[in-house]
């Protein structure tokens, strides 16, 4: 039987529901402890700690609202304008096939920060879903999170430079 180890989760577990919003606690500490990708007038993108796939990042405006109705036109624009250029960065970096992008609004949506809307960019693979999901109840994500980041950092200085 092969194991599976997912260390980093034991934090999570072990420090239970957050009482803050991570949305408004993130653009507050460096880019790379907060592991934000990108950072813009209105809105930033960082990585998602618990990801659908590597790469996963949410894209968030600084201002902290629940509905995408709330948000203005600036805040709006800028979050699409980020989405573009994460799937840019992403693209040299990881080389998906495709992408999920999308917005859970509400906690019966999903959201796990009803309170602060965010974007989801999510790159897909031909094959990257399997058995473990369904049978296994676990993910299996081929690379550590800090080496992914790092990945894309390195991608996004690259399309900086071009």
């Amino acid at each position: 039987m092969r194991i599976l180890s997912a260390g980093w989760r034991m934090e999570y577990i072990q420090k239970g529901e957050s009482k803050g919003c991570i949305f408004c606690e993130k653009p507050t500490r460096p880019d790379e402890d907060s592991l934000i990708v990108k950072r813009g007038e209105h809105a930033f993108i960082v990585m998602n700690l618990y990801p659908y796939t590597t790469g996963h990042l949410m894209i968030a405006p600084y201002r902290h609202v629940g509905k995408i109705s709330s948000l203005n036109f600036e805040e709006l624009c800028e979050i699409m304008q980020l989405a573009a250029w994460a799937e840019k960065v992403l693209t040299k970096a990881l080389k998906p096939h495709g992408f999920n992008v999308g917005m859970n609004v509400g906690k019966c949506a999903g959201a796990g920060y009803p309170d602060h809307v965010h974007l989801h960019i999510v790159p897909r693979w031909e094959g990257d879903t399997n058995f473990m999901p369904v049978v296994g109840e676990t993910k299996v994500l081929p690379e550590v999170l800090t080496d992914t980041y790092k990945r894309i950092i390195d991608a996004k200085r690259e399309l900086e430079a071009e």
